[in-house]
């Protein structure tokens, strides 16, 4: 947040990337095909730092993004693959800073532990003693929070416009009509 600012300065995740110089040079002359060169480095040298070195611990955890970094590896080896996924870093930070929504593949229980720490740290109260009630109860608290966070990214999500879909679907077929 610190090195992007104001998000609405980007209209595009490619200006985002490149305002982190993390797009590929592109030469050109006439009808020629262009050529691909490497990536820029134009815009904020910090920043960009931060994006692949997260991406190289992305690499190490279990994910959709760890999957893009193997497979890019692969073809085009480790550095590459570091940068491309700094670059799809980049792209999913402005998505999620625009549309206002949290990484859909973190993992909850790591989440919780580490907000839990934070709780400890900040002075929260611990809830030794008595364990298993406290226990059965955050983790039905737990269970809410995230059906009624799904719930939440549904009613956001496509859900209502696939509802409505169906139902003049289910109206037009009872009336003899095609869909």
């Amino acid at each position: 947040m610190a090195a992007v600012g104001d998000i609405e300065r980007f209209s595009s995740p490619e200006k985002l990337v490149s305002y982190f110089g993390l797009n590929p040079r592109v030469r050109q002359s006439g009808d020629k095909p262009a050529y691909h060169g490497r990536i820029t480095k134009q815009g904020r040298a910090h920043a960009r730092s931060m994006l692949v070195e997260a991406s190289w611990v992305i690499s190490g955890v279990p994910g959709p993004l760890r999957a893009f970094f193997m497979r890019i590896r692969d073809k085009r080896g480790k550095h590459v693959a570091a940068v491309a996924t700094a670059r799809k870093l980049a792209v999913i930070v402005w998505h999620m800073l625009t549309k206002d929504e949290d990484y859909i593949w973190s993992r909850s229980a790591l989440l919780d532990w580490k907000l839990r720490k934070l709780e400890l740290t900040a002075g929260y109260p611990s809830h030794r003693g008595g364990r298993a009630k406290g226990i059965r109860r955050r983790l039905q608290q737990q269970v809410v929070a995230r059906q009624r966070a799904r719930d939440d990214r549904q009613r956001r999500g496509s859900l209502p416009s696939l509802r409505r879909y169906m139902e003049t679907a289910i109206t037009e077929r009872a009336l003899g009509r095609r869909t």
